[in-house]
């Protein structure tokens, strides 16, 4: 989830792909430019000993198989449920596809090569998935803010919800999470694809992520790390704004309600997203607090899998366990059957 701001905190530090570059560039003449291009890269992944390997492929392995089959149910659930028909749950039933195919991206190459003796992965290969991770990472700060926006709306301004949040509004701002999450990333892409390779081909990443793929290049990368950096800027501040104005108007009307009962059934219908935007936002906010440069793209290696893996894991559940309306559902689907 948090690979896009995790590039952004290590192009904040500028030292690391400086030199990066820097190494590379010891490896040829000054003056002269080594044309050797490099075809295939080595995804260093998670280094150590066969048990360990294998023990983290098991791991992985099982929590990619629970994270699809949860997000499914989610989405199998919101279609049979008559009760689920709304606007906020078209949005999660939005959000648990994108989850599969957001670690899906992944987690599938990390898994053949923790069991492979070669590590490789070609370069066109490295930029599509680097592509389709950081788009479905953009598309997801989207809809976290647009899921804001509709608690909002049915929050602060209850009477005029269902004339606002219509169906084609719903429509509309889904398709516009989709649309914007995936445009976000074409310049940068388009950027590295230009980009010349002709050093050491290690990434230090169990996925072609930008940072630690860049520092490889043996061509002034700046104009990437500058589109890389505007681009994170604008996707994670600008989904963060409106997320956050969204939550203190919606805090602000929760405490003006003068019965308890009334506090807790309003905070309930935003609970679950609040839940889930603190792990994501906390996971953002994780990657530009580090000990060390030296350390940064070993914690964004760390943090990566926490949000590609886990928070996709979780996000089904944190739906399920702290949502009345999906456990009544759950329980009148298994009652009719």
């Amino acid at each position: 989830m948090a690979t896009l701001s995790g590039s952004m905190g290590i192009y904040m530090k500028l030292g690391i792909t400086a030199q990066g570059r820097m190494k590379v560039k010891q490896l040829t003449p000054q003056g002269k430019r080594n044309h050797t291009s490099v075809k295939e890269f080595i995804l260093l992944g998670f280094p150590g000993a066969l048990y360990l390997q294998i023990s983290l492929f098991v791991l992985f392995l099982f929590m990619y198989i629970m994270t699809v089959t949860a997000n499914m149910a989610i989405i199998a659930l919101v279609m049979i449920s008559q009760r689920l028909r709304t606007p906020m749950y078209f949005f999660i039933c939005n959000l648990s596809f994108l989850e599969i195919w957001y670690t899906t991206a992944c987690v599938p190459k990390t898994l053949a090569n923790l069991m492979s003796q070669s590590q490789t992965i070609s370069f066109t290969s490295c930029i599509l998935q680097m592509y389709f991770v950081f788009s479905f990472g953009c598309t997801e700060y989207f809809f976290l803010a647009v899921m804001a926006y509709d608690r909002y709306l049915a929050i602060c301004h209850p009477l005029h919800y269902s004339s606002i949040m219509n169906n084609t509004l719903s429509i509309q701002l889904a398709l516009g999470c989709w649309v914007c999450g995936f445009l976000a990333i074409c310049l940068p892409a388009y950027l590295i694809a230009r980009l010349s390779f002709c050093g050491p081909n290690i990434i230090n990443h169990f996925f072609c992520d930008i940072a630690p793929w860049i520092v490889l290049s043996c061509t002034d990368t700046y104009v990437v790390e500058l589109v890389a950096f505007i681009t994170s800027f604008i996707v994670i501040l600008g989904s963060c704004a409106i997320t956050l104005v969204s939550y203190v108007y919606i805090i602000s009307t929760i405490l003006n309600i003068p019965s308890v009962k009334g506090r807790k059934r309003a905070f309930s219908t935003c609970s679950s997203h609040l839940t889930i935007v603190i792990i994501w936002y906390g996971s953002t906010i994780f990657l530009h607090v580090k000990p060390s440069i030296q350390n940064s793209l070993e914690l964004t290696k760390i943090v990566t899998v926490l949000n590609t893996i886990v928070t996709p894991l979780l996000n089904p559940f944190i739906y399920a366990l702290r949502n009345t309306e999906v456990k009544e559902a759950v329980k009148h689907v298994f009652r009719g059957k």
